[in-house]
């Protein structure tokens, strides 16, 4: 079993970002064929490679392409008109026909803020301004709030609605999460991050839900190579752009996974849990030991004609 995730980074070394958009909606499409279970967006703003800004359309095409294949979408709150997400969520809804859910979170980069005219200070407090509105909503009420009337059409295709969950890497992030009767499915963890949850979650009224913190080694981006010496020199600049990009959004972060501090090649071969290449005897073995591996095929802009001899191999051995 696999994900794959996509947050479309298009560097000067790698592909263009119009290849890669029609790599990422055909790669999902062929995946979901090969034992694929999800694929994961992400987004950001303001990236001087194009990080993904808008989940949300690129979830579309995908689902558009796809029968069965659950999507799994990253969206940070505080920067949409919460009455045109409800729209927009709903509308996504009916295309992947109910099978996009949701992963809210509050931003951490000031250049974001900036872009949006928001200030970074008050990120929490409009998350928890906002979220609570988006579930009345969805939920098909008619919301009356500072001077507006609200009402969102059409309804979920779900009367509940999509799954909705909270994300990151703390324990006000594990308390927003329960206090809203949300999923935890963070990117990160502290030491009583679930036992807040929950505690959270009891003390609103709600039951604790699904729960995801994964350790700081999860592996992120994997690959398999027949040769792993050709694959690192072949796909390795890209993985480390990648690795030092989110290195450098998160300077002083020492709880989330998906992050190394390596700055050559070599050192993140050597170093890096969340980047890996493994040879296909090693990958055959984990398999068979019931491991799920996340897949980033297009990590740090790798060229689609580069990138699908990798993800095919991989989907050979599932």
């Amino acid at each position: 079993m696999f994900t794959l995730r996509f947050d479309m980074r298009a560097p000067a070394i790698g592909a263009p970002a119009t290849e890669l958009y029609s790599a990422a909606a055909e790669m999902s499409a062929w995946a979901e064929t090969r034992g694929c279970l999800a694929v994961v967006l992400c987004e950001h703003h303001c990236a001087d490679d194009g990080y993904l800004p808008s989940p949300l359309l690129l979830g579309a095409a995908i689902a558009a392409r796809t029968k069965q294949l659950m999507l799994n979408l990253t969206i940070l709150l505080p920067f949409y008109d919460v009455a045109r997400l409800a729209e927009d969520i709903c509308v996504l809804d009916h295309i992947s026909a109910g099978r996009t859910s949701y992963v809210f979170g509050i931003g951490y980069r000031v250049e974001e803020f900036d872009h949006f005219g928001l200030s970074l200070r008050d990120r929490g407090r409009v998350a928890d301004e906002k979220l609570p509105l988006l579930r009345r909503l969805l939920a098909g009420e008619e919301v009356e709030q500072g001077g507006r009337r609200m009402k969102v059409t059409p309804r979920p295709r779900d009367p509940n609605g999509p799954m909705l969950n909270w994300g990151g890497s703390s324990l006000a992030a594990a308390r927003r999460a329960g206090r809203n009767g949300l999923g935890l499915l963070a990117n990160g963890g502290v030491p009583g991050m679930q036992e807040a949850y929950e505690e959270a979650c009891r003390e609103n009224g709600f039951e604790p839900g699904f729960v995801l913190i994964p350790p700081r080694d999860a592996v992120a981006n994997l690959f398999v190579a027949e040769d792993v010496d050709a694959a690192w020199d072949e796909i390795g600049d890209y993985l480390l752009h990648d690795a030092m990009a989110y290195s450098a959004w998160n300077p002083d972060n020492t709880v989330s996974a998906n992050l190394s501090n390596a700055t050559t090649v070599d050192e993140l071969r050597r170093t890096s849990a969340s980047h890996v290449i493994l040879s296909v005897e090693e990958a055959r073995q984990r398999i068979a030991g019931g491991e799920t591996f996340n897949l980033s095929p297009l990590c740090g802009g790798i060229p689609p004609e580069i990138a699908w001899p990798y993800l095919e191999r991989f989907a050979e051995l599932t």
